[in-house]
């Protein structure tokens, strides 16, 4: 049996996707994109203290998310951003459906991303 193929709603395909202000964000030389996240609250406090843990954490993105991260601009929907990746990796092409929404699943569980619902402009 082959993989399943994830149904998605013709209205998670116009949701158009934003990054959370709240992370700062860069490229790096290698074209990956790192988010930096402040590690907040007490139990944070503690960790930095007393382990030596950082004040800021910085998540490196591997190739697929940092291009899929930089295409997220707030003007482009789901279905953008799908054809946008098939196109960057062809030969992953049947496999780029599930993997986009994964990863934005991921990254609005994680608050990197919110969503807005609200068509895009035509």
């Amino acid at each position: 049996m082959g993989k399943r193929v994830k149904k998605v709603s013709q209205n998670y395909m116009d949701t158009v996707m934003h990054h959370n202000p709240e992370y700062k964000w860069s490229v790096n030389e290698d074209g990956i994109v790192v988010i930096d996240v402040i590690n907040k609250g007490i139990h944070h406090k503690i960790a930095q203290k007393f382990f030596h843990k950082p004040e800021t954490s910085h998540i490196s993105l591997d190739k697929h998310g940092s291009k899929l991260w930089i295409s997220i601009d707030g003007s482009k929907t789901v279905y953008d951003i799908l054809n946008i990746m098939s196109d960057a990796f062809p030969d992953e092409k049947k496999y780029m459906l599930n993997r986009v929404i994964a990863f934005m699943q991921t990254l609005q569980n994680n608050k990197f991303i919110y969503a807005d619902t609200n068509k895009k402009q035509q």
